[in-house]
């Protein structure tokens, strides 16, 4: 009964990601970033990422026009989007760690 109850909790969550995934955009923004950076910018080609719990927002921001994919914990694509340079933001309505892609960076992000 448990082991059913765990399988129907991960189905009915697996489901709630695909459909938001379709719907999840990243916006230009000209706000400062606000929330916790959790990448240093020297190592990253001048890249900075910041998570904000409160908002579910993961905030972008690069001097360079750069790729960015964004995953589950359990590797499922959540978003994908060409950034131009500037400050870019994505809001998830999910809650939970996600993995941000951005060429070699790799960055564990918990909203």
């Amino acid at each position: 009964m448990k082991r059913l109850l765990i399988i129907l909790t991960l189905t009915l969550m697996l489901a709630g990601w695909n459909q938001s995934a379709g719907q999840l955009q990243w916006r230009d923004t000209n706000q400062k970033a606000v929330g916790r950076m959790l990448i240093d910018p020297s190592q990253t080609d001048g890249v900075e990422i910041y998570s904000n719990s409160s908002t579910g927002t993961i905030t972008i921001k690069t001097p360079h026009r750069i790729q960015v994919r964004v995953f589950t914990i359990l590797g499922q694509l959540v978003s994908q989007a060409t950034l131009n340079p500037g400050t870019s933001e994505l809001k998830i309505n999910s809650r939970g760690v996600y993995i941000v892609k951005i060429g070699n960076i790799t960055q564990k992000v918990a909203l």
